[in-house]
């Protein structure tokens, strides 16, 4: 065998075959795994070894749910995330407006709308903190929905309702006048084209230090759910700088409206890419979200919300599915509501599957169980985000979703296990910016059903708490699984691409709690090290 370029060597290395303590790699590729003895035939005058000692080294983690490019620019302005009552976020929008130059847009974002209780979500904050001339702008948590101040609606032209090719809507009082609160990417995108936008250069640095965290957090790789219009330009810029330490795999939005021309687009950008990205997909969204009543319902939820899809002629997407699936696209769907998961299962079993990527299916909020059945039936992957649950909603039913769900369907919150249990597919992942990345501390909620390092907190429907074996295939095999990547990628094997994720201590072993804050010693992608402690 010719010599390796890399050995690593550690205490625990759970591979696929028989216990290792050793693996080769050369050309990105492992070429061998066995003990620390049989590490001395693997080496040759230029081989790099790497012995972490008592460290676990896994396959490498991938993020299912990811918002790289699109996140940078969410993320702008004050962090709301920890904003927790109407009090708190008025002087945080105090804060952030002592920071911005007279005239200059005050932002904000990651605002969960339980702030607002059973007030309804208005501009009234804003102007609370910064009168009613300052131009602000706050992006929700979800990313589904907006708030601007009186100023901002002006100058982007919004003054009362506004049609939209999706279920988007500009919400307004009795009165027909705006609130500030604007429901959709379509409506919330009104905004962007009046606000300042960022240079390519910040763009770039932020991007690259979003990329160099993701690396030291332990993923290797992420499927990006949406591709910019500067996405392969940020993309490619970083690769002139030298390699990306993190895998991409970006899936193009498409949206409701989409003509013959739109879907022959997305078409011909499957063949973009660079050394360790590419597009590889097609993102549709059936339907918005819970907290804001745009998800879409067998029955309305409390406030007689989430009634339609946000494809005001679903059978749209479903003819859009076909065709994009014809051209062996990848398909992805975002479906929250259990009307929504209904359909995309239904268009999934009545449209051929072309391309060897399994057709996968994003959150599944809300569901009976008939659907829940149908995922392994169909060879659906199940897409799903622990930490939607574990930081949004709370086991006494009083955060927003669970109250406009009611019980019964708020009782049905995120059923990984069951989908696991019942032979389905689950890839684990983030949604990044809507909730942390780190995945220590996301396969830690995904056993706990409950944030990792909040004892006290309690589980939200601990039924569906994954094992640890579990939560780890979620980053790894499944998530090569959902790829069409299973016979090359998420094991440790001969032949599998050599990415790799150390923690100094064992996933599989250690408490969740404490492995949420194992230390990342080192992480490999094509057999280079992208992070090291």
């Amino acid at each position: 065998m010719p010599a390796a370029d890399l050995i690593l060597m550690a205490d625990t290395i759970h591979a696929a075959g028989p216990p290792a303590g050793a693996i080769a790699i050369r050309g990105g590729v492992i070429t061998a795994v066995g003990d620390r003895s049989d590490a001395r035939d693997w080496r040759g005058p230029g081989t790099e070894v790497i012995d972490l000692g008592p460290a676990t080294i896994t396959a490498g983690l991938v993020d299912g749910h990811f918002h790289p490019v699109m996140g940078i620019g969410m993320t702008r302005g004050a962090d709301l995330t920890r904003v927790r009552t109407l009090d708190d976020l008025v002087v945080a929008l105090k804060r952030a407006g002592e920071s911005v130059a007279r005239g200059g847009w005050v932002e904000g974002w990651g605002l969960d709308p339980n702030v607002f209780g059973d007030v309804p979500v208005t501009h009234a904050p804003i102007v609370e903190a910064l009168g009613p001339d300052v131009l602000g702008a706050i992006q929700m948590f979800d990313a589904h929905s907006a708030i601007a101040s009186p100023r901002a609606l002006e100058l982007a032209g919004i003054g009362g309702p506004r049609g939209f090719a999706s279920g988007a809507s500009v919400v307004c009082d009795p009165a027909g006048r705006p609130t500030g609160h604007l429901l959709e990417m379509e409506a919330a995108a009104l905004l962007d084209e009046v606000m300042p936008a960022d240079e390519p250069s910040e763009r770039r640095d932020r991007l690259r230090a979003l990329l160099r965290s993701m690396a030291a957090s332990g993923l290797t790789g992420a499927n990006a759910m949406d591709f910019e219009d500067d996405s392969a330009a940020l993309f490619d810029a970083l690769e002139d700088e030298g390699e990306l330490p993190i895998r991409w795999r970006c899936a193009p939005f498409v949206n409701p409206g989409v003509d013959a021309d739109g879907l022959a687009a997305v078409v011909d950008l499957q063949r973009a890419g660079g050394r360790r990205w590419r597009v590889d997909g097609a993102k549709f969204m059936i339907d918005g979200v819970v907290d804001v009543g745009t998800a879409w319902l067998d029955e309305p939820d409390s406030h007689g919300e989430c009634t339609s899809s946000l494809w005001p002629d679903p059978s749209a997407y479903r003819a859009a599915v076909r065709q994009l699936a014809s051209h062996s696209v990848p398909i992805v769907t975002h479906a929250i509501g259990d009307a929504g998961i209904r359909y995309v299962l239904d268009t999934y079993s009545s449209v051929p599957r072309v391309s060897p990527v399994p057709y996968r299916m994003e959150h599944l909020e809300t569901m009976p169980s008939d659907l829940v059945a149908r995922f392994a039936a169909l060879d659906v992957t199940a897409s799903m985000q622990p930490n939607h649950c574990s930081h949004f909603t709370r086991a006494d039913g009083q955060d927003n979703w669970s109250k406009r769900l009611g019980e019964t369907r708020a009782g049905r919150a995120y059923r990984i296990r069951d989908v696991r249990d019942g032979g389905g597919r689950v890839a684990l992942g983030s949604d990044w910016p809507i909730a942390p990345y780190d995945p220590r501390g996301i396969i830690a909620s995904a056993r706990l059903r409950r944030p990792a390092g909040s004892p006290d907190v309690e589980p939200i429907v601990p039924s569906q708490a994954l094992t640890a074996r579990m939560a780890l295939d979620g980053y790894t095999s499944a998530a090569a699984a959902a790829a069409g990547l299973a016979d090359r990628a998420g094991r440790i094997a001969p032949g599998f691409q050599a990415d790799l994720s150390a923690f100094t201590l064992d996933p599989l072993t250690a408490g969740p709690d404490e492995f949420a804050e194992s230390p990342v010693p080192l992480t490999v992608v094509d057999g280079t090290v992208t992070h090291r402690a």
